[in-house]
Order: C-alpha cells, then structure tokens, then sequence
C-alpha cells in the first residue's frame, strides 16, 4: 500500500488545524460574566467605603492638634467664642514669641533632649545587642534569665517609685538628669523581645557561615544583623523616645530646679500658672512646640517604619 495518501491526509489535517487556530485568534474577546463584573463593581464600593472611613478617622486624629495650634494664634477671648472659630481672627503670632520668656521653655527643651537622646540611642544599641545574644547566641540559662526580664514588665512602676528613690537619693542624683538617663542605657525590655522575636527569621547558618570565616560577634552585629533589623530597630526607636519625651511622672519625682526641669514639667508650669489667667493661647503655643521634636523625629524614620510594617506582613 503506497504511503502517500496518508500524508496527504495528514498534510491536510494540518492545515485544517492551523485555520482553526488562525480563526481562534481573530475572534474578538467574551464579554464580561455578570458574576465577575458584580465582584468588581462590589471590590470598587468597598475600596471607597474603606477610604472614606480611614478619612474620617484621619480627620478625627488631626483635629486636636488643628485645634491646637488654631488656639495658640487666637486672643484670649477669641478662646471663648461662640461659634468656636478654627482659623483665629486676628493671628496673634506674638504668643510664639512671649512662651519663651513666660517661663524656662528651652532649658526644658534642652533637658527633655539631653534625657530622650541619649536613653534612645545608646539604650536602642544595648537593646539590639542583648537581642542578638539572646535570639542567635549559645549561653547557658538564656532562657530562663529572658524569661526573668519579661516577667519584669508585670511590676508596675508606682511599686517601684520609692525604692528607687531611696537608691537614687542616697548616692545623690536627685534633683539631676541622671535618674532619667542612667536606668534607660541599659535597655529596654519591650524592644529586646521584638527584636529578639524579628531575629528568629535570620537563618543560624549565615552567623556560622560567618564565624567560620573568622568574624566575630560584634562584626556580625554591625555587618549582617544590624542591617537586617533597620527597620524594626526604626519603629522601636520611635516609641521609645515618644514614650520618654512625653513621660511626666519620672521627672516630677526626682527633679525640684527649674533649670533642671523637663519640657513636660515646664508645660505643666504653664497651665497651673496660666490657667488661672485664661492665657490659654500661650499654653496652646508651649504645648505645640513641645510637639515638633516628635513629629520630626517621626518624619525622619517613617520610611524604616513601613518598611517594618511591610517585611512583618510579608513574614506572616
């Protein structure tokens, strides 16, 4: 039997197949499913229900402080007025220039400076190393002694106000900065454990890798797992020194000078003296400069903070 038929027929098959696939291609798209297009019109009304409600929230956050700095350019009866009026009439900019001889507003600036820069930063640095050896270092009773720092969150400072004070007293730091400097430089225990708990995702074999190769721990710190924990050690950073420049009670038990006073026990100065004067346009003023070293301090890190965010989602 001759086997041209068969290619011929299978020639033709061929061509048959290719025409199909041409007219296949030159077909214009489906239409949309009713299903797909009811699913994107209801993903499009939740986008928009999920912007307007973060919003208003960012309205309702905002507010106090728009409320604050409108109060610190208005007059003192236009405090009072009724309907409450959010853009002064006239701007009394003189009040930014009178809270600064109304009392010591930048000796306490430069306190609460001094104290928050030097517990953040040095305190941020033990913090990441008492991390490191915890989370990637082999001691004996690692655990137990991390276990003994987290349980000292539970003692609330009120209990431990006096003892302190006593200790403190007694080798005469009262009445100085150093009660509020010296405890902070050792650490702090709530960034040890999450940054401790961002390590856990470092892979032991990059610390031997570099062990072998003759590193040591302090130059896998700074070289490998410093780096790596940026972000994290960011957003730590930020609460910290929100949480120590905003902090009242610790000041107002060991400092009595108004040279050594903090911003928040200047700004306390302010109201019990001012209040009584309704001049609340210069406690207004005080207490919006008294925010910028945070905002800025916010601004500076906000792209470490997302990224933070950003690799913690990832992670999960």
């Amino acid at each position: 039997m001759s086997p041209q038929p068969t290619l011929i027929s299978q020639s033709a098959q061929k061509t048959e197949d290719s025409g199909n696939e041409a007219s296949y291609g030159s077909r214009p798209s489906l239409p949309a499913l009713p299903g797909k297009h009811r699913r994107t019109s209801k993903d499009r009304l939740g986008n928009v229900l999920v912007t307007l409600v973060l919003s208003l929230g960012a309205i309702i956050m905002i507010a106090p402080l728009a409320w604050t700095f409108s109060t610190s350019l208005k007059t003192r009866e236009g405090v009072f007025e009724l309907p409450p009026q959010w853009i002064p009439d006239p701007f009394v900019w003189e009040n930014y220039l009178r809270v600064w001889t109304a009392g010591p507003l930048l000796s306490g600036i430069q306190n609460s400076l001094i104290v928050a820069c030097s517990v953040t930063i040095v305190g941020s640095l033990t913090s990441a190393l008492a991390a490191f050896a915890f989370a990637k270092m082999r001691m004996p009773f690692k655990n137990v002694l991390f276990l003994g720092l987290l349980s000292g969150l539970m003692i609330p400072f009120p209990t431990l106000m006096i003892p302190q004070f006593t200790v403190f007293a007694g080798i005469g730091w009262v009445d100085t900065l150093l009660p509020l400097i010296v405890p902070g430089l050792f650490g702090n225990i709530i960034m040890i454990f999450f940054l401790r708990q961002y390590l856990s995702s470092v892979p032991d074999s990059i610390i031997e890798a570099a062990r072998i190769d003759g590193a040591s721990f302090l130059q896998i710190f700074f070289r490998l797992i410093l780096p790596v924990i940026r972000p994290a050690l960011a957003a730590q950073f930020i609460l910290w020194f929100m949480a120590v420049w905003n902090d009242y009670l610790a000041p107002i038990i060991y400092l009595n000078s108004p040279g050594k006073q903090t911003l928040q026990l200047v700004i306390g100065n302010f109201n019990a003296q001012y209040a009584i004067q309704t001049d609340y346009p210069l406690i207004m003023a005080a207490s919006f400069i008294a925010l910028l070293p945070v905002l800025i301090v916010f601004i500076v890190f906000q792209r470490q903070i997302i990224e933070s965010i950003a690799l913690t989602g990832a992670k999960g």
